[in-house]
């Protein structure tokens, strides 16, 4: 999912989004609520009216952003407070208030409002969170007006400890929501530690059902975890490191601010099809990048998306085809883009 944390993948439309490949966006809760408000984008008929796009929008529950904000947050049973960044207000996100938030925003995926652990974590306190995001996620249930239009996703959570996970996988699942998806991770651990758990959640949580991966990250990183059973992930990575001159490419990755692209001719990616590889040069996205022009961010933007979602897609391809040599193959090319490439 493209990352649209305020209602934008930064640098692109709409339009942009369909052309290279996306089904689905990612939105955030937290922001949203905080800035127009969620009454607002309602008045506007919705946040699929509000930002242009007809397809799916999945929200995060704004459980991340009051980790992020942990330094300026009051964790309580009832809920987060914490004062906003943005307009210095004082508010109180509770599982009830970010329900109710998504559900006003119209959106087709809400996540359940959970406690992000912070990184590392005794076992203890992970428990104690778990037990807390547990009560949480029965009355994020609780607070739903319309199931029938925005569907439920729980997160898995339990830190790094398998006895964690795989208890909260069994309660979860008991539930019978409409996805699930694996949360506490990629928040400081080894990627060894990363990939472990995440296989091992996946693992444990029912194959009819969407499995969902967050905040993960590089093409290698989703490959690894496509093998492992996750179908959805996030991640502000393909974005971000367009908008800093990395591009993402089947021969490595590319820094377009290196000198050794100023006379470049070539394609970022020869094997691309994507708008940005099909018109415009190395050394010219390089110029771009280099004299930091709002086109440069916005080309390797869109050719990072394209790249990701084109990898994801033939995936997708292979495992329909129940070609595991392809979806092997695919995981190898993976492993080459996230290497920085030998030009």
């Amino acid at each position: 999912m493209p990352v649209g944390t305020r209602a934008t993948v930064r640098g692109l439309d709409p339009a942009d989004l369909i052309e290279v490949g996306a089904n689905i966006v990612l939105s955030n809760t937290y922001h949203l609520w905080v800035r127009p408000g969620a009454d607002v984008i309602a008045e506007l008929g919705g946040l699929h009216a509000f930002m242009g796009w007809s397809g799916p929008i999945l929200t995060d529950s704004g459980g991340y952003q009051v980790f992020s904000l942990r330094e300026h947050t009051k964790v309580t049973e009832e809920g987060v407070r914490f004062r906003s960044p943005e307009d210095g207000a004082y508010r109180t996100l509770t599982p009830e208030v970010a329900v109710r938030v998504q559900e006003t925003l119209g959106v087709d995926v809400a996540m359940a409002f959970d406690e992000c652990l912070e990184h590392p974590a005794t076992h203890e306190r992970a428990a104690e969170s778990l037990e807390r995001t547990k009560r949480w996620l029965i009355r994020c249930i609780e607070a739903r007006e319309h199931p029938e239009r925005t569907a439920l996703f729980g997160i898995l959570q339990g830190g790094l400890y398998e006895d964690l996970r795989a208890e909260h996988a069994a309660w979860l699942t008991e539930l019978d929501l409409d996805g699930y998806a694996i949360g506490g991770l990629s928040v400081g651990e080894e990627r060894e530690q990363l990939l472990r758990f995440a296989a091992f959640s996946a693992a444990r949580l029912p194959e009819d059902r969407v499995r969902y991966l967050m905040g993960v990250g590089h093409p290698v990183d989703l490959a690894d975890a496509i093998m492992a059973g996750v179908d959805l992930f996030d991640c502000v990575l393909p974005t971000r490191a367009g908008r800093h001159g990395l591009a993402y490419t089947s021969e490595g990755r590319r820094n377009l601010k290196n000198g050794r692209y100023r006379t470049d001719g070539h394609p970022i990616d020869p094997a691309c099809p994507c708008g940005t590889c099909r018109r415009f040069s190395r050394g010219y996205v390089s110029h771009l990048v280099r004299a930091d022009e709002i086109l440069g961010k916005r080309l390797l933007t869109h050719h990072n998306l394209a790249y990701y979602l084109r990898l994801l897609a033939r995936f997708r391809e292979a495992i329909l085809a129940g070609d595991a040599d392809r979806c092997t193959s695919l995981r190898e090319e993976a492993a080459i883009a996230s290497r920085a490439a030998v030009d």
